[in-house]
């Protein structure tokens, strides 16, 4: 049996990445990640990252390329995360989140990532860096 997959984006303007606080569930509540959710049936995992973001933060955006490697969520569950431009409007903290906060490349430890978003987190802020205007 297949793992069932979770998208996350990294979403990534002007040269800052946006971290997410868990309002739910309780044993997650309080620490950040990157905004998200499951992949429904018949939907690729970059249409299900629009609809996430879509509905998490009411925000447009363009998945621009996949983070290679998957991690383990809980059992039956692996996380897959892209980077993502933000194409239009502020997000905003309409499902599972209290707060959004957008972190520079050298801020990214600012907050408490949940376990499996840290990688992805180092891999994007790598990303940012490399694209960043010298």
């Amino acid at each position: 049996m297949n793992d069932r997959v979770v998208v996350a984006g990294a979403v990534c303007d002007q040269g800052r990445l946006l971290a997410a606080r868990r309002s739910a569930p309780p044993e997650l509540a309080g620490r950040w990640e990157l905004p998200g959710g499951k992949v429904e049936p018949g939907e690729s995992a970059e249409q299900a990252l629009v609809r996430e973001l879509r509905e998490e933060l009411g925000v447009e955006t363009e998945p621009v390329g996949r983070i290679s490697g998957e991690w383990p969520l809980k059992p039956g569950y692996v996380l897959q995360v892209w980077t993502v431009r933000l194409v239009s409007g502020v997000p905003r903290p309409l499902e599972d989140h209290d707060e959004l906060r957008w972190l520079g490349p050298a801020e990214t430890d600012q907050v408490d990532w949940l376990d499996q978003d840290r990688p992805a987190v180092a891999e994007a802020v790598r990303r940012l860096t490399a694209s960043a205007p010298r």
